[in-house]
C-alpha cells in the first residue's frame, strides 16, 4: 500500500461515516459534505482541514437512545458488562509438566505461521476468485498451500503474479516462492508481544505497548488503525486517546491479530489473557475492536486445556460485553453450527451479512471473528480443514488463517501437526521487529515458555482492577 493514502484524513471520511453509524450515531447530515470534500483536489490543505472538522464533529455525536448495544472501552466497564459466568472465573492452569507446555506453545507458533502463509498470497481476493483458483488447481477443499507454478492460462485468468511493489520489490508468498515464514504484520505483532513481555514483564501497561511500537516497529510496517494510532503517538496523543482520535479503523481487525501472544502466556487463565489483550488493544482500538483481541486471547488461553470448539468460543465470549455487536455475531455462528448446515453454507451467510466489496466490512473485527469461529466449528480440530475453511471464506485471509491455525496449534501441540504444513516453514520466520529480523520459530516458543515459567505466580492470578 502507498504510505500517503493512510496519512490523509479526507480519504477515510466515508469509512468514518460507516463506523459512526454502526456505533449508533446519526450521521445522516454529513453524507453530502463528505462527498464534496472528497471531490476536492487531493493535496489541497483546505480538503484536509475540512475533513478533520468532520472527523471531530462525528466523533462528538451521541449514541442514539434506541441503540440496543452496551459497548464500553474502559476495562472496568468491560468486565462489568461480561456474562455473569465470566466475572468470577478462577484460573484452571493445566498440568503441563515436562515438554507438554513447550509442545503446545510451539504448536501455536507453527500453526499461526502455517495459517498465515496459506492466506497471505490471496489477501484482498474476493471469494469467487479464491474458489475458482482452488478448484481449477485441484485444491478445493484446501489440501495444501497455494502455488503460482500453474499453467499460463490459469495465471492469466486469475491474474497471478510473483512480484509486488509494496515497500520496494518483494516476492509474493506463493509456496513455491518461500523457504520460511516471510514477514507479515500478523506475525510481527506476535513477535512484538514477546518483546513487550521480555522488556516490561507481565505488569506491562498500554503506555509500554505504545513505547515498544515506537522503539521496535517502523510505521510503514503497520496498517490502518495501527498506523493512525502511531501517527497520534508521534504527535503526543497518548493512550487511550490515541485509539479513537480521527481513527476510522478503530473497530477493524488490527487488534484482533495482536491477541495471540497474550493467550500463549496465560495457559488456562482466559480472564488474564483477555485483560492483557485489553492493555494492548486500547492504544489503537475501541469497543468491538478491543473485544476482538480479548475474545481471541481468551480462546487461546483456554486452548491449552480445552479441545472443543464450542467450549473455546464460550470461553472467549465470557470475557467480552454480553450486549455487544461482536457477541451477537459470534452467537450467530454457534447457532448455524447447531442448525446442521455445512461450512460452505456458513460462509454464504457471512457474505449475505457483509459485502466483501466494501473494505470496511472486508477488514472489520466482527466479520472476520465470525469467520474464525466458522473455521473452528466446522474444522473438527483438524489444522488443514480448519485453516482451509477460514481462508476459503475470503475477507482477511491471512489474518483468519493465522488465528485459526494458532488456536488449533495450541490445542494439538507441535508434534501432532502434519509435516506437509510445517516442514515448508523450515522453523524460521522473518519479521520487521527490531532484533527479530530472522529467528527460529522454535526459539520463539522456548522464549515464550521461559516467560510463562518466570511469571508463573502472576499468571495464576486474576487481575481485578478497581
Amino acid at each position: 500500500m502507498g504510505s500517503m493514502i493512510w496519512l490523509n484524513y479526507s480519504d477515510d471520511l466515508h469509512v468514518e461515516l460507516l463506523q459512526g453509524k454502526e456505533e449508533g450515531k446519526d450521521v445522516r447530515g454529513y453524507e453530502e459534505r463528505v462527498r464534496l470534500i472528497q471531490a476536492m483536489k487531493p493535496g489541497d490543505p483546505e480538503r484536509e482541514k475540512q475533513a478533520a472538522d468532520v472527523f471531530d464533529r462525528v466523533s462528538s455525536l451521541p449514541v442514539e437512545s434506541d441503540f440496543r448495544y452496551i459497548e464500553p472501552s474502559d476495562i472496568t466497564e468491560i468486565k462489568n458488562t461480561r456474562p455473569e459466568r465470566g466475572k468470577n472465573v478462577k484460573p484452571d492452569i493445566p498440568d503441563m509438566s515436562g515438554d507438554m507446555l513447550y509442545d503446545k506453545v510451539y504448536g501455536a507458533w507453527l500453526g499461526r505461521c502455517a495459517g498465515c502463509l496459506l492466506g497471505k498470497p490471496i489477501e484482498g481476493w474476493r471469494r469467487d476468485r479464491i474458489t475458482g483458483l482452488l478448484k481449477e488447481t485441484g485444491n478445493y477443499p484446501v489440501k495444501y498451500y497455494i502455488s503460482s507454478a500453474i499453467s499460463d492460462d490459469l495465471r492469466k485468468r486469475y491474474n497471478i503474479a510473483d512480484e509486488c511493489y509494496n515497500y520496494g520489490n518483494r516476492t509474493i508468498s506463493w509456496i513455491n516462492n518461500v523457504r520460511h515464514m516471510p514477514e507479515d504484520d500478523d506475525i510481527n505483532y506476535t513477535v512484538i508481544g514477546l518483546k513487550i513481555l521480555e522488556r516490561y514483564g507481565p505488569g506491562f501497561t498500554p503506555d509500554n505497548v505504545a513505547e515498544s511500537w515506537l522503539l521496535d516497529l517502523p510505521i510503514l510496517h503497520v496498517c490502518t488503525a495501527e498506523r493512525i494510532a502511531y501517527r497520534n503517538l508521534i504527535n503526543l496523543v497518548f493512550p487511550p486517546l490515541s485509539a479513537g482520535y480521527r481513527n476510522p479503523y478503530r473497530e477493524w481487525i488490527g487488534a484482533q491479530i495482536r491477541a495471540d501472544f497474550y493467550g500463549y502466556i496465560t495457559p488456562g487463565n482466559p480472564q488474564l489473557g483477555a485483560e492483557m489483550a485489553w492493555r494492548d488493544a486500547s492504544i489503537s482500538h475501541v469497543k468491538n475492536g478491543i473485544y476482538g483481541e480479548m475474545f481471541i486471547a481468551a480462546m487461546l488461553s483456554a486452548a491449552a486445556a480445552v479441545n472443543d470448539a464450542e467450549k473455546l468460543i464460550e470461553n472467549g465470549l465470557s470475557q467480552i460485553p454480553e450486549k455487544s455487536r461482536l457477541s451477537d455475531g459470534i452467537r450467530k455462528t454457534l447457532s448455524w453450527k447447531r442448525e446442521g448446515i455445512g461450512w460452505e453454507q456458513a460462509i454464504d451467510r457471512i457474505h449475505e451479512l457483509y459485502d466483501e466489496k466494501i473494505q470496511h466490512y472486508w477488514c472489520h473485527t466482527i466479520s472476520n471473528a465470525m469467520i474464525v469461529c466458522i473455521g473452528l466449528l466446522f474444522g473438527g480440530m483438524d489444522l488443514e480443514k480448519s485453516i482451509g475453511i477460514a481462508v476459503s471464506a475470503a475477507f482477511d485471509t491471512d489474518c483468519n488463517g493465522a488465528t485459526v491455525g494458532s488456536i488449533i496449534g495450541m490445542v494439538l501441540g507441535a508434534k501432532a501437526l502434519p509435516d506437509k504444513w510445517i516442514n515448508p516453514l523450515n522453523d524460521q520466520l522473518a519479521s520487521g521487529v527490531s532484533g527479530f529480523s530472522s529467528v527460529k520459530i522454535s526459539d520463539m516458543a522456548k522464549r515464550t515458555v521461559e516467560i510463562i515459567k518466570r511469571s508463573e505466580k502472576i499468571l495464576m492470578q486474576i487481575i481485578l482492577l478497581p
